[in-house]
């Protein structure tokens, strides 16, 4: 009787942990927590106070840099500049334009005014959710903290990225 029921206790424990894995559903989880751990280092010694870049492209040579200022953990500021390099390799501003915090978010192009808390919930609620239909990513490079991360879903030819390219985070 006591070796049925810890053979019992031994399934019960064992699907559990299976059933917890399969419902957490998050790639990259430990890299995740990782960089957001550098991230808390970062905004404490920051006082929350920082830029950042994002920077979107396409196979097309089209490219676009917005630039967020965050003050004292709020959204303060944005800036974009969308270019394009020709086939002769110039490249040509095709537009840009600056917001401050009285005018933010009147344009609908660039990046969204969004904190780097709100980027990593993102990442953990939208963009690392396990999907059977697409590629994962998740990179750190900005010195530990989310560089890179989003989804492709498969057989997708061009342009199909869902997340966010970080190329810079300065202190302020």
């Amino acid at each position: 009787m006591k070796k049925m029921m810890l053979s019992l206790l031994f399934l019960f424990v064992a699907g559990t942990t299976l059933i917890s894995c399969k419902k957490d559903g998050l790639t990259y989880r430990s890299d995740l927590e990782k960089s957001f751990d550098t991230w808390l280092a970062f905004k404490k010694s920051s006082a929350d106070s920082y830029s950042y870049t994002v920077r979107s492209a396409s196979w097309t040579g089209y490219f676009t840099e917005t630039v967020i200022t965050v003050q004292a953990g709020e959204v303060t500021g944005r800036k974009y500049i969308a270019k394009i390099r020709k086939d002769n390799g110039a490249v040509e501003t095709l537009g840009q334009w600056t917001e401050d915090r009285t005018g933010l978010n009147s344009h609908s192009d660039g990046a969204a005014t969004r904190t780097l808390n709100q980027i990593y919930d993102m990442a953990r609620t939208q963009w690392l959710v396990r999907r059977e239909d697409a590629d994962t990513y998740f990179e750190a490079a900005n010195n530990g903290i989310i560089s890179s991360c989003g989804y492709v879903p498969k057989n997708c030819q061009d342009d199909c990225f869902t997340g966010i390219n970080i190329t810079a985070v300065n202190a302020l």
